[in-house]
């Protein structure tokens, strides 16, 4: 059946085309296996609550009858500002509006939240621009840049919020810039979702087309109930699909965990147990609490437009596992820089077990993609990611973290990424083990290789499954490099930054290539430490070698301009000579590749690589292959092209590959 909806219909009908509902969660209520929702244009200022599931063979679909026609906002837009003098302007609203959920009075704060506890789940909004928060009326009025904000002239436009406790208001107080709010489209924000179950288990949703936007989203970190903007809440099989997501104050995309009473913001409320300790509890009591592949994830993310969310684009704890994250165009995260802490990223995904991300752009976020625990059976396949680096003009926010594409961190793998194009200044933070990277364009550099991870025991699963085979610490190393390019694009000179909620500096090498797994053992060199008379083994004298390095695998690399290979690295190609070029451009029908580093390869060919080279990430015994367990063979390109006989390291089958349109 056909439910129809449109907010521009004379009166509320029954939802057939001729009076169709006026509101998306009237037909929500009621849509059933099999049905369809069409939403006509208009904006939708409401809350949809989908009650009943689909199932696989007959899914519930939300479509919007054109294309980002249908708009659902989690903001209403306020008309009654008086003059406050001085450039500032003011609005009272009766708190009876909020409900239970005033984002006028809850702050973004929680289990990894490491700014400072000052910014609310609300926002204004002028013209479809974010207004920053200012923790003064005198700080609103003066409408200063923020130094942190990587747009400082929008960030001179401010709004400041107190209480009328005496009369149940909200007050709320806007420097627009100059301007009257008078003619203008002025909202704020007053809802916490815009679509997403109340409860768990509402699988099957398909959702396309529409553009959601404008929800007071809560901080949303691992161990704690991960609201979103649109999301499956703790199901199974969503399809969000062509939409335009954009404006959360949180996340947009939620992939996210259940609320569990006993295990949310557990050290932000309690602080007698680590956060750390709290995600393990939190991987064992999903397990009680019906996480499994027959129950959880495998939803699809394609083609969304997804932008201006201050935590993530997407994010997800144990909820999205076995999913496809494909063909997204994330940019623009985290750029107001209001919001610090370590669940900040284009992709924010907790145990990613068997998730495919894939043909994504992204863009001009804190960070690109962030892969933290459990990242087992992950792949990162042909993206292009670029700026996502704090501009050299931008303060570095106190418990800001720092910038790099890619962030693989305390999970034992196997972890792949092959076939991306990595541009930003720093390409990957490492800080696990059991990654392979293969055929990759790499410009940045690799930073934290090796460090502060010995106290993180996270858990490695059955392969393809999410039943828990153990805990282990991060020994490091477990790393395969074939056939990728390096450039040295940007300044070798050591980079200064601050670590987390400290005022403590750190630096962080600049140098790109493999160099830094220098240290490491190869195989031969690791596996000689287990030598021993079997008849009396002696495991205090093992110790140091189970728990020292893993060993590191790399051939087929070039590097250029500087970049450093490993020094046990064989059959590589290193030239010292050509001045190489790499620069993105956009162009009006999308992003190209300007480079003459294939002028220099030189003849230099390399290997194919297959699942049978690559073998198996060490602690959970897993081989680098496809979610159903099928070998993997690297004979397609960024484009999907096909690598023969004469292969060449890099993202591309060939130079004239290089020069078509990447995105």
């Amino acid at each position: 059946m056909i439910y129809y909806v449109n907010c521009n219909a004379a009166f509320d009908g029954d939802g057939t085309k001729e009076r169709p509902f006026r509101r998306i969660n009237e037909a929500a209520r009621i849509a059933k296996p099999g049905d369809e929702v069409a939403v006509y244009p208009g904006t939708y200022r409401e809350y949809v609550d989908p009650v009943y599931a689909g199932t696989e063979e007959q899914r519930i679909t939300y479509r919007s009858v054109e294309p980002l026609g249908a708009v659902i906002t989690g903001a209403e837009i306020v008309t009654d500002w008086a003059d406050a003098g001085e450039g500032v302007w003011a609005a009272r609203i009766d708190n009876t509006v909020f409900g239970g959920y005033n984002p006028y009075t809850t702050y973004v704060f929680g289990d990894w939240y490491f700014a400072k506890r000052g910014k609310h789940t609300g926002c204004v909004w002028l013209n479809d621009k974010a207004l920053y928060e200012a923790e003064s009326l005198e700080e609103c009025r003066k409408g200063e840049v923020y130094p942190c904000s990587w747009d400082p002239e929008a960030s001179r436009l401010k709004w400041y919020t107190e209480q009328d406790a005496e009369k149940g208001q909200t007050v709320i107080y806007a420097n627009f810039g100059g301007k009257s709010p008078a003619g203008e489209k002025v909202e704020i924000t007053v809802r916490r979702e815009c679509f997403m179950p109340s409860k768990t288990g509402v699988g099957y949703i398909t959702v396309s087309g529409f553009n959601v936007n404008k929800a007071a989203t809560t901080w949303a970190p691992p161990a704690a109930y991960q609201d979103c903007m649109i999301g499956p809440h703790w199901s199974k099989g969503w399809i969000i699909e062509d939409c335009e997501i954009w404006g959360s104050k949180c996340a947009g995309i939620g992939l996210g965990k259940y609320y569990d009473p006993e295990n949310d913001h557990y050290f932000t409320t309690k602080h007698v147990k680590s956060p750390t300790q709290m995600e393990r509890d939190a991987v064992c009591r999903g397990q009680f609490h019906g996480w499994s592949k027959e129950t959880v994830g495998s939803h699809i993310i394609r083609r969304n437009n997804i932008h201006h969310c201050e935590q993530g684009g997407i994010i997800g704890r144990m909820g999205g596992v076995f999913s496809v994250i494909e063909d997204n165009h994330i940019h623009h995260i985290n750029n107001m820089m209001e919001l610090g802490g370590a669940e900040i990223a284009g992709i924010k995904m907790h145990a990613a077990i068997d998730v495919t991300m894939r043909r994504n752009h992204i863009h001009h976020c804190t960070m690109g993609i962030w892969c933290d625990w459990e990242a087992q059976g992950t792949r990162i396949s042909q993206n292009l990611l670029h700026d996502n680096q704090r501009p050299a003009f931008a303060k570095q926010l106190k418990g800001g973290m720092p910038s790099q594409d890619l962030f693989v961190e305390v999970g034992h793998g196997p972890t792949l990424i092959d076939n991306n194009i990595l541009l930003s200044d720093a390409s990957l933070r490492i800080a696990t083990q059991g990654v392979a990277m293969v055929h990759n364009l790499i410009c940045g550099s690799f930073t934290l290789v090796g460090g502060g991870t010995g106290w993180r025991y996270t858990p490695y699963h059955m392969p393809h499954h999410t039943e828990v085979m153990g805990f282990m610490t991060i020994l490091h190393g477990d790393d395969r490099f074939y056939n990728n390019i390096f450039v040295q694009k940007y300044p070798a000179d050591d980079f200064s930054l601050r670590n987390d909620s400290t005022d403590k500096p750190e630096t962080e090498s600049r140098v790109c290539g493999t160099f830094c797994w220098d240290e490491y053992p190869t195989y031969e060199e690791w596996i000689e430490q287990f030598d021993m008379d079997t008849d009396v083994p002696d495991m205090g004298k093992l110790e140091p070698a189970h728990f020292g390095h893993l060993p590191v695998w790399a051939a087929g690399n070039a590097y250029f301009d500087g970049a450093k290979a490993w020094k046990k690295e064989r059959c590589n190609l290193i030239d010292e000579t050509h001045e190489v070029k790499v620069e993105l451009v956009g162009k009006e029908d999308g992003w190209y590749l300007e480079t003459n580093l294939y002028e220099y390869l030189d003849g230099f060919a390399c290997g194919m690589v297959d699942s049978d080279l690559l073998g198996r990430a060490f602690e959970p015994d897993q081989r680098f292959e496809s979610p159903d367990g099928t070998p993997i063979r690297f004979d397609a390109d960024y484009f999907g092209g096909h690598r023969g006989i004469s292969n060449i390291p890099g993202p591309f089958a060939c130079a004239e590959a290089a020069g078509k349109r990447l995105a």
